[in-house]
């Protein structure tokens, strides 16, 4: 997401950074740029408009021509506007209500609302502890309530059956019923979605929510869709009192315009980022950090997140009682942190949060990483082609061995040479690895192996 706003806005924004004095006109043509990057990210006009009038009522003013790093400062005033923009601070879910505390989602047809029932029902579960109830009410897509049912099988919730003869108030209070029935305390409730907003569609959802009184009503959009995105919920804002969105499908957005417009559009926050397919592809949506990925300065706080959600704890908990004893970090170990940035979806997932190093562009980025992906298959490779002996001690590696290593995995003999350095040098880190500051330290060591490194956490 916002590959292409990124790599505008850093280029613009380096060129002005390195000023020794700003002036109204060459303010005026970096405003120009940045207007001309937003319109092609597909930000909303009035957006665009309003946002780059209050950087220049900013740029223009004293904070600027009295630093002593007036190009910095304009950045600077950049990244808070689009804070402001996006909203300052995530906002959380409201579940401060006698449970069950409801959920209702809305949204058209084919913006992922469904699936984003199931992701938030997970994410209730393991990042907040609830107990959660999901049903649909969508009466006219008999596939929509079976894809439900599946969904909280595969995430561990309890699901309420409904069925195409009953209506959709009735399914929405029978299901709200048997959660105090359970003591469950949240259910979600998924509404019909239409392929366009209709007067038919807004009625029946605004019944539903007249009956149920949710805590939170929130719009499920695909960001794809860009301005009409906003366009869409503002529609959604006039016929229900939304409390947040969930923007989808945001890994295959390009160009971003859908998140810097709803929050201007609508004046509600958006609580979630779908990222994905898998049922935990669902992120809080943090303006700061989101600003910082736009301006090329990475989200290293998202990154530990993520890492601290995608590693196997038993594993990292076995690890560290391990070189708590003073047994060294050996290479089926140095395979499993392999595994583990797999499992944090690839280098793709890692590279998006990290810095835009040395000034790479889209394509530099996009080599580096199919050329670290590439690496860390051979490394793979390698590791699996070692005996059990060896992966627990590489000193027992010879000229032989190596040679015997390299034909079985297909590499040369000086990659074998190359990796086994490598994890003496992850070995030396690993040895400072503690409770406190564990993860910090793992990551840093893993993203050493990334094109560029990255900076210090």
């Amino acid at each position: 997401m916002f590959e292409n706003l990124t790599e505008r806005l850093s280029q613009t924004l380096r060129n002005v950074t390195g000023r020794a004095k700003l002036t109204e006109d060459n303010i005026k043509d970096t405003l120009r740029e940045v207007r001309m990057a937003l319109l092609e990210a597909d930000v909303a006009l009035p957006v665009v408009k309003d946002f780059v009038n209050k950087v220049k009522e900013r740029a223009v003013g004293t904070e600027v021509s009295k630093s002593l790093t007036p190009g910095q400062v304009f950045v600077k005033i950049v990244r808070a506007e689009l804070e402001a923009l996006m909203g300052e601070a995530n906002e959380d879910l409201n579940l401060a209500a006698a449970p069950p505390a409801v959920i209702l989602m809305a949204g058209l047809q084919g913006a992922g609302k469904t699936t984003t029932v199931g992701k938030l029902a997970r994410f209730l579960k393991e990042r907040k502890k609830k107990s959660v109830l999901v049903v649909s009410a969508d009466v006219y897509r008999p596939a929509a309530i079976k894809q439900l049912e599946t969904l909280a099988g595969e995430v561990g919730v309890t699901f309420f059956p409904s069925d195409l003869s009953q209506k959709p108030v009735d399914i929405a209070r029978a299901a709200i019923a048997e959660a105090k029935l359970k003591f469950i305390d949240v259910v979600i409730v998924d509404t019909a979605g239409r392929l366009h907003i209709d007067a038919d569609m807004m009625a029946e959802i605004q019944q539903v929510h007249a009956a149920i009184n949710p805590v939170e009503t929130l719009f499920v959009v695909d960001a794809m869709t860009g301005q009409d995105a906003a366009n869409t919920a503002r529609a959604f804002n006039d016929a229900l009192p939304l409390t947040g969105v969930v923007l989808t499908k945001v890994d295959g957005d390009a160009r971003g315009g859908a998140a810097l417009s709803v929050r201007a559009i609508t004046g509600k926050p958006i609580k979630f980022l779908g990222m994905g397919e898998k049922s935990e592809a669902l992120d809080p949506f943090h303006p700061d950090r989101v600003a910082s990925r736009i301006l090329g300065m990475g989200d290293v706080l998202s990154l530990i997140e993520q890492a601290e959600q995608s590693m196997d704890r038993e594993k990292a908990a076995k690890l560290t009682q391990k070189l708590k004893k003073g047994k060294g970090f050996d290479l089926e170990d140095f395979r499993d942190q392999l595994q583990q940035m797999k499992n944090m979806g690839g280098l793709g997932g890692l590279m998006d949060k990290l810095p835009m190093l040395g000034g790479m562009n889209l394509g530099q980025m996009g080599n580096a990483q199919q050329a670290a992906e590439k690496q860390f298959r051979q490394m793979e490779a390698i590791i699996n082609s070692m005996t059990p002996a060896e992966r627990r001690d590489p000193e027992l590696i010879s000229g032989s061995r190596k040679r015997r290593i390299a034909l079985g995995s297909g590499t040369q003999v000086q990659d074998v040479g190359r990796l086994i350095k490598q994890h003496k040098q992850m070995q030396k880190m690993m040895k400072k690895v503690s409770t406190k500051g564990g993860m910090a330290k793992m990551m840093r060591g893993m993203s050493s192996l990334l094109p560029g490194g990255m900076p210090k956490i």
